[in-house]
């Protein structure tokens, strides 16, 4: 189930890459952090719970996500990155995992699992020294 991320929730701060690049590094503020409070943000209550249970490092005890985007020169390229990364994290928490039911093994194979472990075990004792 997808769940839509309002960018209008996303509050960007633009700060200088790190790394080499030159004088374009020194002087042109492109990176950006992009912060988003879970708690005040409009995703459904399920989500934001599941997103604030996550063990991830980029979300504060706050319940604030901070993500660095800094892959590109252009300043609206590393915002849009920023929200498509931070799209892939809340469409993880909105992605509910089936609950797995253990169920008992037929009775065919058990009986083919048996025999080829006899067969195994055969050809295991086949392996030993020849006696004469």
């Amino acid at each position: 189930m997808a769940v839509a991320l309002n960018p209008a929730e996303v509050e960007f701060i633009a700060i200088r890459a790190q790394g080499p690049g030159g004088q374009n590094v020194n002087k042109v503020s492109c990176a950006v952090h992009a912060r988003f409070d879970v708690g005040a943000s409009s995703l459904p209550a399920y989500v934001k719970e599941r997103l604030l249970d996550m063990r991830d490092s980029r979300i504060t005890r706050d319940g604030v996500v901070v993500l660095k985007a800094q892959q590109s020169r252009s300043l609206e390229q590393n915002k849009e990155d920023a929200l498509q990364r931070l799209q892939a994290l809340v469409d993880a928490a909105a992605e509910i995992q089936l609950v797995r039911r253990a169920t008992k093994p037929t009775r065919g194979s058990q009986r083919r699992r048996l025999d080829e472990k006899t067969r195994s075990g055969q050809v295991k004792a086949l392996r030993g020294k020849v006696r004469e």
